[in-house]
């Protein structure tokens, strides 16, 4: 062993210690178990918390599981239906990053591995709220990203549905972000963007696109407002009402861009 072998190790073990076990994906970090809990806690959060009565959810990838684990645990929820394409990715994680996993052994849960366009196209008005959890827009998630695939979700939800999707950071993809926001405008009568800090990341924050086919819906206001009983007893480490209000308050050089829509 050299000693660029040796020094390799050690950075990786390093790593390890300060994150956990990191699931990476094409050579791009999609979770570590340091701080995999707020991104999980607040793309499952707010919208579950913004639809009156979310029985039935439809998640799109979320291959580890800890979007799947957040959903779960709301009592309201009363069946998840998880479409993810990439069966290997399942089973590392119930191997290598067991405290997200553990969601894909709820009785909730029915697990479609296959195509969630496929899915969708085949089951129209049927979910209270949609998830969407990609990887970014680069290769097979592109598509995830278009209004195509909103069209397809705003289809599959019922009357006064709710979706929230992996949107991007503001300080990298504020182009991106106000392409989609202008074509879920004309999908949706509500439309907001919210974010979150992960250090794990790129420039330590991701956002999330929220939709609702109620017109009512104000997403900065959550309709179901978790007790601090309820915030312990589902071990949420990051969401609370008050993270939940201020996700939505953007630095003013993003506001002034999303603003323009």
């Amino acid at each position: 062993m050299t000693s660029h072998d040796v020094c390799r190790l050690k950075s990786v073990e390093n790593l390890r210690k300060t994150y956990g076990n990191v699931l990476v994906l094409d050579g791009v970090i999609q979770c570590t178990e340091r701080d995999e809990f707020s991104y999980q806690e607040m793309i499952a959060n707010l919208p579950l918390c913004c639809h009156p009565c979310p029985k039935k959810v439809l998640i799109i990838g979320g291959g580890d599981g800890g979007v799947l684990r957040e959903v779960v645990k709301h009592p309201m929820v009363e069946s998840v239906v998880q479409c993810e394409i990439d069966e290997d990715v399942i089973n590392v994680s119930k191997k290598y990053l067991p405290g997200m996993a553990k969601g894909f052994f709820s009785p909730k849960l029915t697990l479609n591995v296959g195509d969630g366009f496929e899915f969708m196209k085949k089951n129209q008005d049927a979910f209270d709220v949609i998830i969407t959890d990609s990887s970014d827009p680069v290769g097979p998630a592109e598509s995830l990203f278009k209004e195509s695939y909103y069209q397809l979700m705003k289809t599959a939800l019922r009357e006064g549905g709710i979706l929230c999707c992996q949107g991007e950071c503001q300080w990298l993809h504020l182009e991106l972000i106000k392409e989609m926001r202008i074509f879920c405008k004309s999908l949706f009568p509500v439309v907001d963007y919210a974010y979150c800090t992960i250090p794990t990341y790129p420039s330590g924050q991701i956002g999330f696109m929220l939709c609702s086919k109620n017109s009512d819906t104000n997403f900065r206001e959550p309709v179901r407002e978790l007790t601090r009983d309820e915030i312990e007893s589902m071990d949420l480490k990051y969401y609370n009402p008050e993270i939940h209000r201020a996700a939505f308050i953007l630095p003013e050089f993003a506001r002034k861009v999303l603003s323009e829509v």
